[in-house]
């Protein structure tokens, strides 16, 4: 089986395959990705095998413990998993759950059971960190996917690969000519009520997003190729004046209003061949 993303993200990658994988070179040296969430486009060079070796980070320390203990112990967190059972007050009882006080098989669990059962399948937190999306509407939610946990896990055992809770600048610092870097930060809004930045307590903020362009200057600059993507909006382009811009259109189905759901322009930008 090839594996799939095991969380779901709110700018996950996979409907956007077609337009981000032939952007990527077909063998990569190392592979970095800085800003993992779902993790569909590693996933999908992995069963491309187009990466020796790859680098991968995120902020969210939830999500990077989940990654960890996937690969350690498949068998205690699909195990743990299978006692979940989707039900609101039962949901608001785990949501309540300190993360950090829970054994890591536990940990890695509550956090993919939260992911399939509450609304949208959004992450945010509030100030304190604390996971805050209230329970969702499903009709019969796959809490416990175990062949693609397995498939997951052997992904992360088989190919070589370290991951990290750091910052996407620590996170490239080695990146090298034949060496790829795909940056999927949070996006700057589209609009006042589309800013799901709260991802991780400090959220990801103008300056931010101007730290990340210069990063991805430097990195284009010493040889490395850079693929980024962010929102179609004024700022992004002007931020972004000095790469190569493309636009594309990806179908979202996050939003709380349901005519506002499919096609957006986004924008895939290269470091390569700048003017």
């Amino acid at each position: 089986m090839i594996a799939r993303p095991f969380l779901k993200s709110v700018g996950g990658k996979t409907a956007l395959f077609a337009e981000i994988l032939p952007r990527l070179p077909a063998k990569i040296g190392t592979y970095y990705e800085p800003f993992l969430g779902g993790g569909a486009v590693f996933f999908a060079l992995a069963a491309e095998s187009r990466f020796e070796r790859a680098v991968l980070g995120d902020m969210n320390e939830e999500f990077v413990h989940a990654y960890a203990e996937l690969a350690r112990d498949v068998d205690g967190v699909v195990r743990t998993l299978k006692k979940h059972v989707y039900d609101e007050k039962y949901y608001y009882g785990v949501r309540a759950q300190n993360p950090l006080k829970l054994d890591p098989s536990a940990r890695a669990a509550r956090l993919i059971y939260l992911n399939k059962t509450c609304f949208n399948g959004l992450y945010r937190v509030n100030r304190k960190g604390e996971f805050n999306v209230p329970f969702g509407d499903y009709a019969n939610p796959t809490i416990c996917d175990e062949e693609n946990l397995r498939a997951a896990s052997a992904v992360f055992r088989k190919t070589n690969t370290t991951l990290s809770a750091v910052d996407f600048e620590a996170t490239v610092a080695t990146a090298k000519p034949g060496d790829a870097v795909y940056f999927d930060p949070p996006y700057w809004p589209a609009s006042e009520t589309a800013n799901f930045t709260s991802y991780t307590a400090g959220g990801f903020s103008a300056r931010d997003q101007a730290r990340l362009q210069s990063v991805a200057a430097q990195l284009a600059g010493r040889g490395v190729h850079v693929l980024l993507s962010n929102s179609d909006t004024p700022f992004v382009r002007e931020l972004y004046a000095g790469f190569r811009i493309e636009e594309v259109q990806a179908r979202r189905n996050v939003n709380s209003k349901g005519k506002r759901r499919g096609k957006v322009g986004e924008l895939l930008i290269s470091g390569r061949n700048q003017r």
